[in-house]
């Protein structure tokens, strides 16, 4: 499994991504089509986000993909317009980094 993390890592999903046996690719810059691209958006089974800022992100990564996966992973107020798109949206506080991880791989 591979998966694309969108943000800051500050709950350490990408390390438990990583122990669970993804393939884990890190967009620190700005979300745009050719950081899609180079991160391996066409390949990938999940994009995680882990703030709300780059939810435009979302229709471009599944005009890319349309098997993606959108996992929003915030406490952050997802916009209207990219609620839609999302396949899950978690907040850390109520469920931990390694839990998500488990579900995302299995």
């Amino acid at each position: 499994m591979k998966a694309i993390l969108l943000g800051p890592d500050e709950d350490g999903l990408g390390d438990a991504l990583a122990d669970e046996g993804v393939e884990v690719s890190h967009i620190d810059t700005i979300a745009n089509r050719p950081a899609l691209e180079e991160a391996g958006i066409t390949e990938a089974d999940a994009l995680v986000l882990t703030e709300t800022e780059g939810a435009t992100v979302i229709s471009i990564a599944k005009d890319l993909n349309d098997d993606v996966q959108v996992v929003v992973y915030t406490d952050e107020t997802l916009p209207d317009f990219a609620r839609g798109q999302a396949d899950l949206i978690v907040d850390p506080q109520l469920l931990s980094a390694e839990a998500v991880a488990e579900e995302l791989s299995a």
